[in-house]
C-alpha cells in the first residue's frame, strides 16, 4: 500500500458551518491538538479560502493574518495549508502576506475546466520556494479526459500535486475510481481526493480515491464543513488504519482531538433534506445555507431553488443566481 497523506481543512471548509465565525481560542485549541495527533497537513482560513472574507460571501471573525498567526505559532511537525482562489486571493495583497506569515502549502483551486486562472498564482508559490498543489472544484462536472486536460495544465505551471474536489458530494464510489485511476495515468505528480457527505459516502468514495491511487486525502473532525460536511476525518482514519493503511496519524489522539473540537465548536453535520437535493442536483455545498434564507424570503420551496439551480449548472462564486432563480420560482407559482 502507498503513503498516504491526510490533509485536515476543518478550520478552512469547516468554517462554513458556523458563517466563518471560527474564534481564537477555536484555532488555538484545534491547531494544538492536531500537533499533537500527528496530522500531516492543518489548512486554515476563511471557508471559500484566503481573501473571500466579504459580505457576498460572509465576513470572517478574525482576519487571515490572524488566523495564520494563531496556527502557525502551535505547529512544529504539522505543515499549514491554505486554499487560494484566483480573483478572490491576489498575489500582491493576500498570498505574498499569508507566504510571510509561513504557510507552507497553498492549494490553488478552480473550477474543474478554468485551470488557466491557477498559472500565476501557483508560478508564483514555486518560485518562493514554497510547495503549490492545484485543486479542481466541482469536478463531478466534467468527464475524466477534461479533467485530465486541466490537471496537465496544473503540472505544467509548476502544482506539486492535483486535487479532485466533489464540492457537491455528487460522486458515486465508480466516479471516484475512474477519474482518479485516469489522473494517475496521465500525471507525474500525486492526485488527492476531497469529499462531501451530501450522499452519505463521503468516507466509501474516500477509500475508492486511495484504493484507485490518490495518495492525499481530506476530512474533518466531526465531519464539520460545508452543508453536509465532509469526510469525517477521525472515522477516515480508523477506516484507513483497519484497511491496512498508515497515515502515521495517532488515532486516540485524533478520537480526542475529535471530541474536544466538538465540545467546542465542531457539531457534526446533519445529512439532511437538501444536503442530499444538494448532491443530487450537483450544486455546491455551500450553497445550502443561502439557499434556505433566499427561499424563506420568496416563499418558495428551497428544494426546488436547489434543483433550478442545478439545472443552471452553476458553480461556487455564483451566488447571485439563488436570487434570481428564487424569483423566477416564486413568478411562476
Amino acid at each position: 500500500m502507498h503513503p498516504l497523506i491526510i490533509s485536515d481543512p476543518t478550520l478552512r471548509d469547516g468554517s462554513h458551518a458556523v458563517k466563518h465565525q471560527l474564534t481564537r481560542e477555536n484555532l488555538e485549541l484545534y491547531s494544538q491538538m492536531a500537533e499533537k495527533a500527528g496530522l500531516a497537513v492543518l489548512e486554515v482560513g476563511h471557508g471559500n479560502g484566503l481573501g473571500a472574507s466579504s459580505l457576498q460571501l460572509g465576513e470572517s471573525l478574525l482576519s487571515d493574518a490572524e488566523m495564520l498567526s494563531i496556527c502557525r505559532s502551535n505547529l512544529r511537525r504539522t505543515l499549514l495549508s491554505i486554499h487560494v482562489i484566483p480573483g478572490f486571493a491576489t498575489i500582491n495583497r493576500d498570498l505574498q502576506a499569508a507566504l510571510g506569515l509561513g504557510v507552507d502549502i497553498v492549494r490553488v483551486a478552480s473550477h474543474c475546466t478554468e485551470a488557466d486562472l491557477t498559472k500565476r498564482h501557483i508560478e508564483y508559490v514555486r518560485n518562493q520556494g514554497r510547495t503549490a498543489y492545484g485543486v479542481l472544484m466541482m469536478s463531478h462536472m466534467a468527464p475524466a479526459e477534461v479533467l485530465g486536460i486541466e490537471a496537465l495544465k496544473m503540472q505544467s505551471y509548476g502544482a506539486q500535486a492535483v486535487i479532485l474536489m466533489d464540492s457537491a458530494g455528487a460522486y458515486l464510489p465508480g466516479d471516484v475510481t475512474a477519474k482518479i485511476q485516469y489522473l494517475r495515468s496521465i500525471l507525474d505528480i500525486p492526485v488527492g481526493f476531497h469529499a462531501h457527505n451530501n450522499l452519505g459516502l463521503a468516507i466509501g468514495n474516500s477509500l475508492a480515491a486511495a484504493e484507485a491511487g490518490a495518495t492525499i486525502l481530506d476530512g474533518t473532525a466531526r465531519g464539520f464543513g460545508a452543508g453536509a460536511g465532509n469526510a469525517q476525518l477521525e472515522a477516515l482514519v480508523a477506516a484507513l488504519h483497519h484497511s491496512g493503511w498508515d497515515t502515521g496519524i495517532e488515532l486516540y489522539a485524533l478520537l480526542e482531538l475529535a471530541e474536544q473540537a466538538e465540545l467546542a465548536f465542531a457539531k457534526a453535520p446533519k445529512l439532511g433534506s437538501m444536503s442530499i437535493v444538494s448532491g443530487m442536483a450537483g450544486v455546491f455545498s455551500g450553497f445550502v445555507k443561502p439557499v434556505e434564507r433566499i427561499a424563506k424570503e420568496y416563499h418558495v420551496d428551497p428544494k426546488a431553488v436547489m434543483v433550478e439551480l442545478g439545472r443552471r449548472k452553476v458553480v461556487a462564486g455564483q451566488e447571485d443566481l439563488i436570487l434570481e432563480a428564487a424569483l423566477t420560482l416564486s413568478q411562476q407559482s
